[in-house]
């Protein structure tokens, strides 16, 4: 199957602000997941906007960041990422991530259940 790429607008995602509400491009929609997860998407963050800090439970967030600069916040601290950084977010963990670019932070995100 092939399908044209859509998105949704998403103010606030996780409690996060900003300048620019994210763009979330779903690569496979919740109902085909099968219950494994809730979440495989394309995210695009503009300049100045961030998700907020949020937790997760009963669940494993991996981004693969694809290009744009950032500020990956969790346990360990705040870390800048860019193109080809891996962040994963383990069950229980708290996460945010802001835009600290001048361009789109553009990545991918998947969340599974543990």
């Amino acid at each position: 199957m092939v399908r044209k790429e859509t998105y949704v607008i998403k103010e606030g995602l996780g409690g996060g602000t900003g300048i620019g509400p994210a763009k979330v491009y779903d690569i496979v929609a919740k109902e085909d997941l099968y219950g494994h997860g809730r979440m495989y998407a394309k995210i695009v963050l503009p300049p100045g906007s961030s998700i907020g800090w949020h937790q997760h439970v009963h669940e494993t967030e991996p981004y693969y960041i694809l290009s744009g600069k950032g500020d990956f916040k969790d346990k360990d601290g705040v870390t800048e990422v860019t193109a080809g950084d891996i962040c994963t977010i383990l069950p229980g963990e708290f996460h945010s991530l802001a835009n600290s670019g001048d361009e789109d932070l553009v990545f991918i995100a998947l969340i599974y259940n543990d």
